[in-house]
């Protein structure tokens, strides 16, 4: 089973008025892994392909610093739906983990206003990295 890694750079904006990096900005960093992941691995553009965030959940482990510089984001698909991709994550530092977590990718056709099989090419794809 292969685990697709991406690094994200911690940003001066990223930080709040705490000294370490708001919980909010986590759920970005999620985001552009999963940018990532389409671009990377199904070679798509996350924006370009009619899918929508389904759910997402944070649980959080410890801060991140802007002395951090970085982070390391791990996505796994532990399972694909017919129309779901559920994805589990894991942010990184170099002092360990500082959150895990879950969301559902849902293939959707916006003209009909529902979900949709997700496209074959993509199924197999993701079947293969993951060792499905």
């Amino acid at each position: 089973m292969s685990t697709f890694t991406t690094e994200i750079a911690v940003r001066f904006r990223d930080v709040d008025s705490m000294g370490h990096v708001n919980n909010a900005v986590y759920a970005t960093y999620l985001e552009q892994a999963r940018a990532a992941y389409f671009r990377e691995v199904l070679g798509r553009d996350l924006s370009a392909v009619e899918t929508v965030l389904a759910s997402l959940s944070i649980d959080y482990r410890a801060p991140i610093d802007l002395d951090d510089e970085a982070v390391t984001v791990a996505i796994d698909v532990p399972e694909i739906g017919t129309a779901s991709v559920p994805m589990t994550y894991t942010i990184a530092t170099d002092a360990g983990v500082a959150a895990e977590a879950e969301s559902v990718q849902v293939s959707y056709d916006a003209d009909a206003g529902e979900s949709v099989p997700i496209p074959e090419d993509w199924r197999s794809t993701i079947r293969e990295y993951h060792g499905l």
